[in-house]
């Protein structure tokens, strides 16, 4: 196995205090996660609804599983009794299944809103303003299940570097915009998901508060 534990002191040891690092252990088995779980990370990313329902029930407790994948609405009853945060609510209509199920099932959740970034129009997300208009209704604010805690996004997989930052920069700008016009007095909101093992130097520096990385910790993805 690759060695997951020095993989990941070595890239804990570059994350400002302010950055938290994900593990998206997808596609990992539940070895790898125990093993990164043992050098001391407590918070893992999955993105496909049957293999974190399988690994969850191996591993430690006290883990913080976070979503980060395309969700499909018929599929989040099943992950929330154990999902810490879904990072990737990328439509209205997802969000308020969200809020339902959990107040079914008397859970709260954070939620990040995925906010298109790329220039690829396959990723998924909400445009920034479309964001504006749901932020603006304040729905969110009667919300007993879901609390809206930051926004997420994925900049364009490209070697322009140039490109990359301002994609970053954009999504850093709106998270603020919408601090500053819906979110003053909210703590909760504080999170900028965005930068993975290709971009998160990057990402760093245009003020990511969350970076998701897999491939630098856990080697190349075990189909």
């Amino acid at each position: 196995m690759n060695n997951i534990s020095s993989n990941l002191l070595q890239i804990k040891s570059r994350l400002p205090e302010s950055v938290q690092l994900v593990a998206v252990s997808k596609f990992h088995p539940a070895e790898a996660i125990q093993e990164a779980y043992d050098a001391g990370q407590r918070i893992f990313g999955e993105s496909r609804q049957q293999e974190i329902e399988a690994k969850h029930t191996q591993l430690p407790r006290d883990i913080e599983w976070h979503f980060i994948g395309h969700l499909q609405t018929n599929k989040v009853k099943s992950i929330l009794p154990y999902i810490h945060t879904i990072e990737s609510v990328d439509s209205l209509k997802l969000l308020r299944e969200i809020e339902k199920q959990a107040g079914l099932l008397s859970v709260k959740v954070d939620c990040f809103l995925e906010v298109h970034i790329a220039r690829e129009p396959e990723k998924y997300g909400f445009s920034m303003d479309e964001c504006r208009e749901f932020v603006a209704t304040k729905e969110w604010e009667g919300y007993q299940g879901v609390t809206i805690a930051g926004v997420m996004g994925m900049a364009t997989y490209t070697d322009d570097k140039e490109q990359i930052h301002q994609e970053f920069r954009s999504l850093r700008n709106f998270f603020q915009e919408l601090k500053a016009s819906f979110f003053v007095g909210e703590n909760s909101f504080r999170h900028v998901s965005m930068g993975m093992s290709s971009d998160y130097g990057i990402a760093i520096e245009e003020g990511s508060t969350f970076v998701r990385i897999g491939t630098s910790i856990f080697g190349e993805r075990e189909y």
